[in-house]
């Protein structure tokens, strides 16, 4: 499984995962504030509305010669947002009716960050956590923590999470904090545990090469069994909470057999979020495993998914967002068809897709003045002798401008498999077809012609062969577990 860090998660708050807090009224946010020594001209804010979509609100405001700026944000209700200057970004929670003035250094924005007004106490607290909590490594999941075996990582997350609520506590004491707020700050450290407490066995297994999967205690896991952690309606607005969510349902998937390389993870996935979520962020996550097949599952698992849950959003909020992601990517999905191509070969006759059907098809695209295109090419040569006779051919498309040099090398060297040029370099239509904006670059097809692996082990890859093993016939697995109708 893939899982995404503590430490990285913060850079989510405002972009992946920042949702504004649902059932709140709108209203609008005014920031004033001077930037001093000021190294840009402009000051924005960035909002990211709706979870599922990349687009952020942008606002914008100049800098006038004193370094004064002044802007009016419109929030749909209490949310995360990023305050930008040049390189720089600060964490804000914005809540409509704040009237809040920020001044800091241009030279060092982050640090130097102080706020006043309505909405002061709120952000002067994200800012204090992040002194205190997110730049120091010792409240960090890093690679020293995550070789310690369970009883020391849980004694390590307890006592992180300890000092992040207590801090917490004695804020809100000394200061005025709305509910809202609260609900998203606590959130905030019991998913950062949670999150973490989930994924420690995986990234464990990441990080010590050198020992097997660690195996946990026989109650490792409980906490996952209160209902109330997974639904949480006062925890929406946590981008946290929304990740562990997407953990979890990977994790469910795993537990019930699958793998991600399995035909019908995805669909199992989508199956876990829709029963096991309520409330307003089951579309969320929904919404988030789909996105997730729409790159890496299968193009006709991924349509029948999208065309179900229509169901699950009675308000249209969030299937445009999710039909356009769709379409952004179906054309180089698995199942899709790989555009044809009509090359000729360093032997002088032609070769097509269509052609090579009823086979695997390795493609790497490459150029002879590439070093690390050549440098595959003993790799190359040695999956070549490992798979003669098999039902697989390696296409090598050279996008070389000069022919001459192309063929030299190609004969000379006696290069094995399939060799075809493509003139115009990363210009030639192949090129564009397969989207390759450098080389090299891999595709894997099925023997119908369809994509299989967009993005395969390289050549030099001591898992390519596995996976070239597993390749085999997987466009009719694939098939199998595609829903009735969806042949």
């Amino acid at each position: 499984m893939a899982y995404t860090l503590r430490f990285a998660a913060v850079l989510l708050w405002a972009g992946l995962l920042a949702a504004p807090l649902a059932g709140k009224a709108q209203g609008t946010v005014v920031l004033t504030g001077k930037v001093s020594g000021r190294t840009a001209d402009t000051v924005a804010v960035s909002i990211r509305e709706n979870p599922l979509d990349p687009k952020e609100q942008i606002t914008y405001a100049r800098l006038d010669d004193k370094g004064e700026f002044r802007m009016a944000v419109k929030v749909e209700g209490p949310v995360r947002a990023d305050l930008v200057y040049g390189d720089d970004v600060a964490d804000l929670f914005l809540e409509p009716g704040n009237q809040l003035d920020i001044r800091f250094k241009g030279s060092d924005m982050a640090s130097s960050v102080r706020f006043k007004g309505r909405g002061a106490e709120t952000n002067s607290y994200l800012s204090e956590v992040d002194e205190r909590f997110v730049e120091n490594d010792g409240f960090q999941v890093l690679p020293d923590n995550i070789m310690l075996y369970e009883p020391g990582f849980l004694s390590f997350l307890d006592y992180r999470r300890k000092e992040e609520q207590k801090f917490l506590d004695n804020y809100a004491q000394d200061n005025q904090l709305s509910q809202a707020f609260k609900d998203f700050a606590k959130a905030e450290i019991d998913y950062s545990y949670a999150n973490d407490r989930l994924t420690y066995q995986d990234l464990r297994e990441q990080v010590v090469a050198t020992e097997s999967r660690l195996k946990m205690s026989p109650t490792y896991y409980d906490f996952l069994n209160d209902k109330a952690l997974i639904n949480s309606s006062s925890a929406m607005g946590s981008g946290m909470y929304q990740e562990f969510l997407l953990n979890y349902i990977h994790y469910l998937a795993e537990s019930n057999g699958k793998r991600r390389t399995d035909p019908d993870f995805y669909q199992v996935c989508y199956d876990q979020a829709k029963n096991k979520l309520s409330g307003p962020v089951r579309p969320v996550i929904m919404g988030r495993v789909l996105q997730e097949s729409f790159r890496f599952g299968h193009v006709k698992q991924s349509a029948a998914m999208l065309a179900d849950f229509k169901s699950a959003d009675p308000q249209n909020k969030y299937y445009p967002v999710l039909q356009h992601d769709f379409e952004s990517h179906k054309a180089f999905a698995i199942g899709s068809p790989a555009p044809d191509f009509r090359l000729v070969s360093s032997k002088g006759d032609t070769v097509t897709l269509q052609q090579l059907a009823g086979k695997l098809v390795y493609i790497n695209f490459w150029r002879t003045t590439s070093g690390l295109a050549l440098r595959d090419l003993p790799y190359a040569a040695d999956l070549a002798k490992k798979f003669d006779g098999k039902n697989i051919v390696f296409l090598n498309i050279a996008l070389d401008e000069n022919e001459g040099a192309w063929k030299q090398l190609v004969v000379s060297k006696r290069l094995p498999g399939m060799h075809v040029r493509a003139a115009g370099g990363l210009r030639a239509a192949v090129a564009k077809a397969y989207g390759v904006q450098d080389v090299p670059a891999y595709f894997l097809l099925a023997e119908d012609g369809t994509f299989l692996n967009t993005k395969p082990k390289r050549l030099s890859s001591r898992a390519a062969v596995d996976e070239i093993k597993e390749s085999f016939g997987k466009a009719n697995t694939y098939s199998s577990t595609l829903p009735a109708g969806g042949k």
